[in-house]
């Protein structure tokens, strides 16, 4: 963790992602529910493993695209999410779930520098970290959170439909946020609007 003297510069610097995340809405899932369509629902509201079921959607093959990683201060969403102070840092990581070299998933995950999640991010590099997390045994999930991609989303967040989550798992807390992009709305004939 860097000096305080220097967190200043460094949680106020905006990543790509951070600056088109950083309006984002959340609901309950039920709440958009009579939006989308169903073909959809069946992706943002899944309670299982997202990369698995990428990997068996996906006729090219299946990659982790690392964008971004870093300390950085989390949005305020995030902080209160995580039961984090709004002034304090957390590891970042932002990837791109690829099929092929089409990006179908924008994902950021946040975890708390005290904890032996920030090790676990840290370590990743571009590896998946939903094949690591969904064979803990003991893995804790929060009631899934969506939001609209607005028209201006832009970077990591040009897509269709955002969701979080909280993860849990013995003493590691990561907030998950994943983004389906157009890219995948077209390879596999999702609908765009409904």
């Amino acid at each position: 963790m860097p000096p305080a003297r220097h967190c200043h510069a460094l949680c106020h610097a905006l990543s790509p992602a951070e600056r088109s995340w950083r309006w984002v809405r959340w609901s309950p899932a039920a709440v958009h529910r009579p939006r989308m369509s169903a073909d959809w629902w069946q992706w943002v509201a899944s309670t299982d493993s997202l990369t698995a079921r990428l990997i068996a959607a996906s006729e090219r093959p299946f990659r982790v695209k690392l964008m971004h990683q870093g300390v950085e201060r989390p949005r305020r969403d995030e902080a209160r999410a995580l039961g984090l102070a709004l002034t304090e840092v957390a590891w970042v990581r932002e990837v791109m779930l690829m099929s092929g070299d089409r990006p179908w998933v924008s994902a950021r995950s946040i975890a708390p520098l005290d904890r032996i999640g920030c090790r676990r991010l840290r370590t990743l590099g571009e590896r998946s970290l939903g094949s690591w997390l969904f064979a803990q045994p003991d893995l804790a999930r929060d009631p899934i959170e969506v939001a609209r991609v607005s028209s201006g989303g832009e970077g990591l967040c040009e897509g269709l439909w955002l969701r979080r989550s909280r993860f849990r798992h013995g003493g590691i807390q990561l907030l998950v946020q994943e983004c389906f992009r157009y890219e995948m709305a077209e390879d596999l004939g999702l609908s765009v609007t409904r």
